[in-house]
């Protein structure tokens, strides 16, 4: 019997899946916390999974 597999993953070319990242700015605070900021990839905005590719209508393998 044929065994279905799931289609391969749609992570981002451009951060290889890691879409989000804190940047530390150096020092810290007055309370000891340090400080942070959150950089998410332009390409996928965060999500980490490129769109879906749409074949093209007519084309053929």
């Amino acid at each position: 019997m044929a065994q279905h597999t799931s289609p391969a993953p749609r992570i981002c070319p451009a951060c290889d899946g890691f879409a989000s990242v804190a940047v530390t700015l150096g020092g810290r605070d007055a309370r000891g916390h340090l400080r942070t900021i959150t950089a998410h990839c332009p390409a996928c905005h965060g999500i980490g999974t490129a769109p879906a590719r749409r074949d093209r209508e007519g084309a053929r393998a």
